[in-house]
């Protein structure tokens, strides 16, 4: 073992990162930990993820926020690693490096069709409304008629966003830009496919619930739409939340007609895939396929066909990593190669000491924030095992912040800390205060940095 303190980078200041801080710093290991996020802003997807309309953000930030502003964990924000600072650079001065950046963008999709203008990632659109410094300020919203392929929560959230009013986003904390999109929206329709049955889809079933509760919307889910098989049974007995969801299904399945008044619908299709996205130059429909349960809750496609007019398909069937530079990463599964969180050459090779994953990069795309605890657990498990076995030193005897430090500053970098995001947040909540909400997100990179750095700027928001 080194005699001084452990010095441990984590790169991404998202959950995994954070929770992988924080137990970390808990485990009777003497360490120095440095959070290096990329953004002015930390909290990844939970700031940038997740629709603004879900009051558990609070309660998760919340959470988050109390174990950075302790003190023992020192956040380091906009620095990418791979620009900022090479991995190499961050692997030599530190004794371990932990991976957490996370999935960041869609994952693939190809049907005839998928390259049409208005064939929009999921991800990509949830970045736009929820104000991502990286992602461009505007989004086309003329569809009268929308479709979203996907049965998990991010989908839910998109065709919620699509249909909800604007004046009903105005207690979030929506950037201005944003709000301006959504009042020039014409949506009437938005269908939501997915290709298995009611029993298989990934809906929880608060999110399915709060469907039910938008203000002049109607949800629609067509009887046609319902099968079951033994798979299906199976699913129900074992899982008191997929019993919830079918139930809630089946509860608007027997809707009387003469109560959808509502300008605006969700249709939730189910057991039908997509085959084509339709359209000469634009999107003008998509051709789906009728698919049946086949006894395990697989579907196959039956060769029936269907097609729904709509100018506009959002692709919501998951997200896939982007690799950190310099760092290992395996391709077609879109995660960083691992044994266990114990990071490894290629898959299947040698355990790379001093490297670790943790959270969406190690495992891919799966799981809620209760999975990411405890795969933090089980990687920061492994970390101590290795550090009392004495295997985890730096490269040099130039460790830790005090000289990735000297990098930043030789490079110009403005490196922001966690009281630079203490000055953002007040910043931004002064901004809600002048129109009675909470917060207001600064979206404009520039400013956001500037605030934090307590520099002068122009004020530009987004």
């Amino acid at each position: 073992m080194v005699d001084r303190p452990l010095h441990v980078a984590v790169i991404g200041a998202g959950p995994a990162g954070i929770y992988a801080s924080d137990i970390l710093s808990k485990s009777g290991v003497g360490v120095q930990i440095d959070l290096y996020e990329k953004l002015p802003a930390p909290y990844g997807l939970v700031r940038y993820g997740v629709a603004p309309d879900h009051p558990r953000i609070k309660a998760i930030i919340n959470a988050l926020y109390n174990v950075l502003q302790r003190g023992d964990i020192r956040l380091v924000g906009n620095v990418e690693i791979g620009k900022d600072l090479t991995f190499d650079e961050l692997h030599e001065h530190y004794d371990a490096v932990i991976l957490s950046t996370g999935a960041d963008k869609d994952a693939p999709f190809t049907i005839p069709g998928a390259d049409l203008p208005e064939v929009y990632g999921g991800a990509d659109f949830v970045y736009w409304y929820d104000g991502h410094p990286d992602y461009p300020r505007t989004w086309t919203l003329e569809a009268e008629q929308v479709a979203v392929l996907g049965v998990g929560n991010v989908a839910l959230d998109i065709a919620r966003m699509l249909a909800k009013r604007p004046e009903d986003l105005m207690s979030t904390d929506i950037p201005k830009n944003v709000e301006e999109g959504f009042r020039s929206s014409p949506i009437t329709d938005v269908h939501v496919f997915g290709r298995r049955g009611p029993a298989q889809v990934k809906f929880t079933p608060m999110e399915l619930r709060e469907l039910g509760h938008l203000d002049d919307v109607d949800i629609i889910v067509y009887p046609e739409d319902f099968d079951y098989d033994e798979g299906s049974e199976k699913a129900m007995e074992a899982s008191k939340m997929t019993r919830q969801v079918v139930e809630q299904l089946t509860e608007w399945v027997f809707q009387e007609e003469e109560d959808l008044t509502a300008s605006r619908r969700i249709h939730i299709h189910m057991l039908q895939a997509p085959t084509e996205i339709l359209g000469d130059g634009k999107v003008e429909g998509i051709r789906m396929e009728r698919t049946a349960l086949q006894g395990d809750g697989s579907v196959k496609g039956t060769g029936e066909f269907i097609d729904y007019p709509v100018q506009a398909v959002y692709r919501a069937v998951g997200y896939f990593s982007s690799p950190v530079p310099g760092a290992p990463f395996d391709d077609v599964n879109g995660i960083v190669p691992n044994v266990e969180g114990r990071v490894t050459a290629e898959a299947g090779g040698e355990v790379v000491p001093g490297m670790y994953a943790t959270g969406w990069i190690k495992r891919g795309p799966v799981g809620l924030i209760g999975s990411t605890k405890s795969d933090a657990q089980e990687t920061i498990g492994h970390l101590v095992e290795d550090y009392e076995a004495g295997i985890l030193h730096a490269l040099t005897d130039a460790v830790g912040w005090d000289e990735t430090k000297k990098v930043l500053e030789s490079r110009g970098v403005r490196y922001t800390t966690w009281r630079g995001w203490e000055l953002l947040e007040e910043f931004e909540m002064a901004l809600g205060a002048q129109e009675g909400r909470a917060r207001i997100k600064v979206v404009e990179r520039e400013t956001m940095t500037a605030v934090s750095r307590d520099e002068e700027h122009d004020g530009k928001l987004y």
